[in-house]
């Protein structure tokens, strides 16, 4: 009976801290959305750091989900709504820009040589 209660304390804990882990990674990359500058973008990261560590030493898995949760809220509320997106990736102004040929078009890499028969 123990060890079930144990296993899922810790399988809760464990889902817990997997949803901490990435609201943080998302809230951190979004920053950089909203910080252009580097020095910028050091000290929001380092207040939104602050934020997730004072809530670090709470125990109780209700509470916990409780902050998560108004921790996800926020996040929603203040993303920004016209992200970064890298030029080359899906949706950046790069992205098949050079798309490959049609089928039925052959490109042939002969570099100058001739056929001399």
């Amino acid at each position: 009976m123990i060890g079930a209660t144990t296993s899922a304390y810790l399988a809760r804990r464990a889902a817990q801290q997997e949803r901490v882990r990435i609201l943080y990674r998302r809230a951190l990359k979004d920053t950089l959305n909203w910080a252009v500058h580097r020095h910028l973008f050091y000290r929001d990261a380092s207040d939104l750091r602050e934020k997730f560590e004072a809530n670090k030493h709470v125990e109780d898995l209700d509470t916990i989900n409780k902050i998560i949760a108004a921790g996800e809220a926020t996040y929603n509320k203040w993303r920004h709504p016209d992200p970064y997106i890298v030029p080359w990736a899906p949706g950046g102004s790069k992205f098949t820009r050079n798309p490959v040929p049609p089928s039925g078009i052959e490109i042939v890499y002969d570099y100058g040589k001739e056929d001399n028969d």
